[in-house]
C-alpha cells in the first residue's frame, strides 16, 4: 500500500499548477477582481508569496504593523508594487514553500494555494477540478482551522461532498462538490450559492466578503 503523499509535496503540485495557470493570463486578467473582496488577481498572486522571505522578526513587524487582522493587506501592498512577470518568476522560485507558508508540514501552503487558485480561476470563469487527492487531504483540515474561520460558518451543520468521501459535523445537512463546501468554508458566496440541502441558505447567510 502507498502512502499518502507529504502534504508539503502537495503544497509545492498546486503551486506548480497556479504558476503554470498564471503564465496564461493577459494584462487585463490580472486587473481582474477575484473572489476576495476588493483583491485583484494580481493582488490575490502577491498575498500568496507574500509570507515566503519573512524570518520570524518580519512576521512579528508584519502582524504589528496590521494589527494582526489586517497583516495580509501588508503583505499585498508590499508585494503588488512588482510586475505580473516578476510575481510569476518569484511564484515559481518558491514553488515548495518555505517561512509561514511551511508551517504544519506544507498545510498552510496547501490550503491557502488551492483556495486563492480557485478564487482566480472562479473569478475568469476559467475553472478546473482541483485533483481529487489534494481535496482529500485538504477539507478535513478546514473546520478546526481558527484562522480559517470555518468552524464559525459551518456550526451546527452536516456537510458532505457528493463526489468525494467526506462529511463533517451534525445538523441540517449542506451537499455540494468537495470544492464548493470547500470554498464556502473559507467564506466564498459564490461557492456557498451553488450548494442545497437544508442548511444550505443557513450557510450562505453567515458568509461575508473574503480575504
Amino acid at each position: 500500500m502507498n502512502a499518502e503523499p507529504p502534504l508539503m509535496d502537495l503544497a509545492r503540485d498546486e503551486r506548480a499548477d497556479l504558476a503554470e495557470f498564471l503564465a496564461t493570463l493577459t494584462p487585463e486578467e490580472w486587473q481582474t477582481e477575484s473572489l476576495c473582496s476588493g483583491w485583484t488577481v494580481k493582488d490575490v498572486v502577491a498575498h500568496v508569496i507574500s509570507y515566503e522571505d519573512l524570518n520570524l522578526a518580519g512576521l512579528f513587524k508584519r502582524f504589528a504593523k496590521g494589527l494582526v487582522v489586517r497583516a495580509n493587506e501588508v503583505g499585498v501592498a508590499e508585494y503588488s508594487t512588482m510586475s505580473t512577470d516578476e510575481l510569476l518568476a518569484f511564484l515559481n522560485q518558491h514553488l515548495r514553500p518555505r517561512g509561514l507558508t511551511a508551517g504544519f508540514g506544507g498545510m498552510i501552503g496547501l490550503v491557502d494555494g488551492t483556495v486563492h487558485h480557485q478564487d482566480i480561476r472562479r473569478a475568469l470563469g476559467r475553472p478546473r477540478a482541483v485533483p481529487m487527492q489534494r481535496l482529500q487531504r485538504i477539507l478535513p483540515l478546514v473546520p478546526g482551522n481558527p484562522r480559517l474561520g470555518a468552524g464559525r460558518r459551518i456550526r451546527g451543520l452536516h456537510l458532505r461532498a457528493t463526489d468525494i468521501g467526506w462529511e463533517h459535523g451534525t445538523g441540517p445537512e449542506v451537499t455540494g462538490t468537495g470544492e464548493a463546501l470547500l470554498l464556502a468554508m473559507t467564506g466564498r458566496r459564490q461557492a456557498a450559492a451553488e450548494l442545497t440541502g437544508p442548511g444550505a441558505a443557513t450557510l450562505l447567510g453567515r458568509l461575508g466578503s473574503t480575504k
